[in-house]
C-alpha cells in the first residue's frame, strides 16, 4: 500500500488505543524499525526514545531475538499448557528465578502486565479465602496508580478520567497519598491505620516509579518502610513491576533496592525485549503453601488460550541472557550517568520543575502547561515538536521524559538532550 493509502484504510478501520476517534494527529505509517529508529513508509527515521511504550530494551529488530522466534516457530508454535508443558517455558522459569527474591517459588504466565496484574490480586484474594479468612477483602493501593486497563487493573487504579465511565463496576480501594518527603509522616500514620484493619488484605504498588502516572519517583527508603508495615500486619503485597523490571531502575528489579521484598511481583513489558506479548505473575513460598492441595476448590482457576505460548517464551529466554550479558549491563550504567548528567543541566532551565531520574529513566515537569493529563495543552506541543525533529517523545501530559533502549549510543543520546534544551530554550525566548 502507498503512505496515502494506509492513511485512509487506517481511518476507516483501525480503533487506535488511549486516542479520540477523531484525533489530533494523523498516524503515521511505519515500513520497518531496526536498532533505535523508527522507519516510515516516506523513508523518514524517528528515534524511539521511549522504547515503544516501554517494552524494546535491547533495540528494534535484533537478529539474536528474531533467530530464537524462528527456530521455536519451527518447532512448535503454540501448544495447550493445560495438561502439557515444554522447554521453554520450565528455562524461561529457572532463569527468571535467578533475578526474583529468594523465596520466591513459582510462576503463573498470562499473556500482558494488566493480565499479570489480574492474576496477582486473585491469588492475593484466594489466598485468604484457602486459609478461610473470608473477610479479608479491603485492598490499599498509592494514589496516581495505574496498574492495566482490565476491570481489577482499573479498580486498584487511579481514579480519574481513563476510568469514570466504569467507576460504578469497580471494586473498593483506600488509597493513600503518594508518598513525598514533605507528607511521610502522614502517609504512614494513615497506611498503619489501614493495614490495622483486621479486613485488610492486599497492599499493591508500583515500586519507586507510577509510570502513567507521571513518572512520579518515591525513594526506596519509602518503599521499604510501606511494605515492613504492611508485612508486620500480615498483608499480602504485591509489587507492579510490569515497566520497572529488567534493568529500568538500574537493577534487575526496582524491588532489588529494597530489603523487605514483596510477596507477589508481576512483570511482562521487556520481559521478551519487545518482541512478543507476554505476563508473568512470581509469587513466594507462603501464597504457593496456601494453594497446595490435589482439590480444586483450593486450585487458582485461572488460565488463557496463550499461556505459556512456547513462542514467547523462547524469545524471552533469548533476552533474558541479552539481559544478563556484560554488555547490557555496562550500557544500562552508561544511560544512567548520561541521565544524571543532563538532570543537571535541567534543573538549571526556567521551563523547568521537579527534574528526577532513576536508573535509565529521566524526566521533568514543564512549567506553565498545568497537571498531568493526557488531554494537556503541552502535549500538543511537545508531541509534533520533536516528532519533525525525528524523535519519538510521548508525554505524560506536562511531563517530558526520556526511557530508551539500552543500545542508544552517547551521540544519539546528546542528539536528543540538545534537541531537548533547544525545545526549553524556545519556550524561554517567547
Amino acid at each position: 500500500m502507498t503512505t496515502a493509502e494506509l492513511h485512509q484504510k487506517d481511518k476507516e478501520l483501525i480503533w487506535h488505543p488511549f486516542a479520540p476517534l477523531i484525533s489530533p494527529f494523523e498516524y503515521i505509517p511505519l515500513a520497518s524499525a531496526k536498532g533505535m529508529y523508527l522507519y516510515t513508509t516516506d523513508g523518514e527515521k524517528i528515534i524511539d526514545t521511549v522504547s515503544s511504550w516501554w517494552v524494546n530494551i535491547h533495540g528494534h529488530s535484533d537478529e539474536r531475538l528474531a533467530k530464537a522466534l524462528y527456530d521455536q516457530a519451527l518447532k512448535m508454535e503454540h501448544a495447550i499448557f493445560a495438561g502439557f508443558t515444554h522447554e521453554p517455558a520450565v528455562r524461561l522459569a529457572e532463569n527468571l528465578m535467578t533475578v526474583l527474591p529468594d523465596s520466591f517459588s513459582k510462576v503463573f504466565f498470562s499473556d500482558n502486565g494488566s493480565t499479570a496484574i489480574e492474576v496477582a490480586l486473585k491469588m492475593a484474594f484466594q489466598y485468604w479465602h484457602n486459609l478461610g479468612e473470608k473477610k479479608k477483602t479491603k485492598v490499599i493501593a498509592i494514589d496516581g496508580a495505574y496498574h492495566g486497563d482490565t476491570f481489577g487493573a482499573m479498580s486498584v487504579g487511579e481514579r480519574g478520567g481513563f476510568t469514570a465511565p466504569f467507576f460504578p463496576f469497580l471494586f473498593d480501594v483506600d488509597f493513600i497519598d503518594f508518598p513525598t518527603q514533605d507528607n511521610i509522616e502522614e502517609v504512614m500514620q494513615r497506611f498503619e491505620a489501614l493495614v490495622s484493619d483486621e479486613q485488610c488484605s492486599t497492599f499493591i504498588f508500583e515500586p519507586l516509579v507510577q509510570g502513567a502516572g507521571g513518572m512520579r519517583m518515591y525513594s526506596p527508603a519509602i518503599l521499604d518502610q510501606l511494605i515492613e508495615i504492611a508485612q508486620r500486619h500480615g498483608v499480602i503485597c504485591i509489587a507492579d513491576e510490569v515497566m520497572t523490571g529488567f534493568g529500568r531502575t538500574g537493577k534487575n528489579l526496582a524491588t532489588d533496592h529494597v530489603t523487605h521484598k514483596p510477596d507477589l511481583i508481576c512483570l511482562s513489558k521487556g520481559i521478551t525485549g519487545g518482541t512478543m506479548p507476554l505476563g508473568i505473575t512470581a509469587c513466594n513460598q507462603k501464597i504457593e503453601e496456601a494453594f497446595l492441595s490435589d482439590s480444586y476448590a483450593k486450585a487458582l482457576l485461572h488460565g488463557h488460550s496463550y499461556t505459556g505460548n512456547p513462542l514467547a517464551c523462547a524469545v524471552a529466554n533469548a533476552s533474558f541472557e541479552i539481559f544478563t550479558s556484560q554488555v547490557c549491563r555496562d550500557n544500562i550504567a552508561r544511560v544512567t550517568g548520561k541521565h544524571k548528567s543532563f538532570a543537571e543541566k535541567l534543573k538549571e532551565n526556567p521551563n523547568v520543575e521537579n527534574v528526577r531520574t532513576q536508573g535509565t529513566i529521566v524526566a521533568f515537569d514543564l512549567k506553565g502547561f498545568g497537571e498531568t493529563s493526557y488531554e494537556s495543552e503541552a502535549r500538543k506541543k511537545i508531541y509534533p515538536y520533536f516528532l519533525e525533529k525525528g524523535i519519538l517523545i510521548r508525554p505524560l501530559g506536562n511531563v517530558i521524559y526520556l526511557m530508551p533502549p539500552y543500545i542508544i549510543s552517547d551521540e544519539e543520546l546528546d542528539i536528543v538532550y540538545q534537541e531537548l534544551l533547544n525545545f526549553l530554550n524556545q519556550l524561554h525566548q517567547k
